[in-house]
């Protein structure tokens, strides 16, 4: 009892720091990076669907990538039939695809994942990009 009480400000900041660590793991959940990404295209087959606006499509998007915006997710018929296959999620950010990731766990697509950083990480991993 004397530990804790001599010790109490390290104890609070163990804490604070592991709720930290905890909340960005929870935060991350299901989504994956760009190495992940190109491998689960090129080894698994692997779609890739860019959830932003036709206009933000048009001025870059991943190599390959189909265009599903967000609000047109539900039933597009861009998706892939077979629900096993990846789905591999993109937008700017990453925001709009976390948010399209979880819609389709939600209709069945059990491996759609989110790519974390959006194109702005593809980008930077100098992974292709095209211009509608």
């Amino acid at each position: 009892m004397k530990f804790i009480i001599d010790n109490w400000m390290l104890i609070a900041l163990a804490l604070v720091s592991g709720g930290i660590l905890l909340w960005q793991a929870l935060q991350k959940g299901s989504g994956i990076g760009t190495t992940q990404a190109v491998a689960l295209i090129n080894r698994e087959k692997g779609v890739l669907i860019d959830v932003s606006e036709p206009a933000e499509y048009a001025a870059g998007h991943p190599q390959g990538a189909r265009n599903v915006p967000l609000a047109q997710l539900a039933g597009a018929k861009e998706l892939p039939s077979n629900k096993a296959l990846p789905v591999i999620l993109v937008c700017a950010s990453g925001a709009r695809a976390s948010r399209a990731a979880g819609q389709l766990r939600k209709a069945g697509h059990e491996r759609a994942v989110a790519l974390h950083g959006g194109l702005a990480a593809w980008r930077e991993a100098n992974l292709p990009v095209e211009k509608a």
